[in-house]
């Protein structure tokens, strides 16, 4: 209804975000030993670690949002900060609309099954390639574009996101179970604003924030 791709090509970004948990981390010592030295630490949740961010004890949440003039979360889902992002991507492949022509991710996807994934949906995967750089193959300039491409929507709205819901990239309750309905929720609850937003001929997706505080 919104026509993000009206003026641009059809391509999805996709990545996952760190998400802290709740309380005190679980150090790998303790974890092994079954001790849990404090109460405020979230058992269910656990370590991972990215070049950006470094080392984190929690969870991750894996989006797919759209490439183009609106940044709309097209699938989500939420796990455990040391599932791999090449394992969750096809439950994020199978819901994204079949207008979806591109699938941008970074080497993590650069996996032949996810290639064959997208190939069965007549989709392409751009993704970072791995080896040292600078890379020199034919299609390094193409993919620079679609990286960039990416890089501005999926890194913008994970802020915006977190942002909007003043998580500051902790969750506020613990539990998987609690975190996936918190979480997932609030990807539903951004999905119906911005149709809110287009149904009343508000500018979407500006103003976020304050609507969701007023309402």
């Amino acid at each position: 209804m919104l026509q993000p791709w009206a003026t641009q090509g059809h391509a999805a970004a996709v990545d996952s975000t760190p998400l802290r948990a709740n309380g005190g981390v679980w150090h790998k010592k303790h974890r092994l030993a079954g001790e849990v030295p404090h109460t405020s630490i979230d058992t269910e949740a656990t370590w991972s670690k990215s070049g950006y961010h470094g080392w984190w004890y929690g969870w991750k949440l894996h989006l797919a949002v759209v490439v183009g003039s609106i940044w709309i979360p097209l699938a989500a889902e939420f796990t455990i900060a040391s599932e791999a992002d090449n394992l969750i991507a096809p439950k994020l492949l199978e819901q994204l609309p079949m207008a979806v022509r591109y699938v941008l991710g970074d080497t993590h996807y650069n996996t032949p099954e996810l290639r064959q994934e997208c190939t069965l949906h007549n989709r392409e995967l751009v993704a970072t390639r791995r080896g040292p750089y600078p890379h020199r193959d034919g299609g390094v300039e193409v993919r620079r574009i679609f990286h960039k491409l990416r890089s501005l929507a999926i890194e913008p709205f994970n802020g915006v996101f977190k942002n909007t819901f003043e998580w500051r990239g902790q969750m506020p309750v613990k539990g998987l179970k609690r975190c996936q309905l918190l979480a997932l929720g609030a990807i539903l609850l951004y999905q119906i604003v911005l149709l809110y937003q287009h149904q009343r001929q508000l500018p979407v997706g500006v103003g976020v924030k304050a609507l969701l505080r007023a309402a």
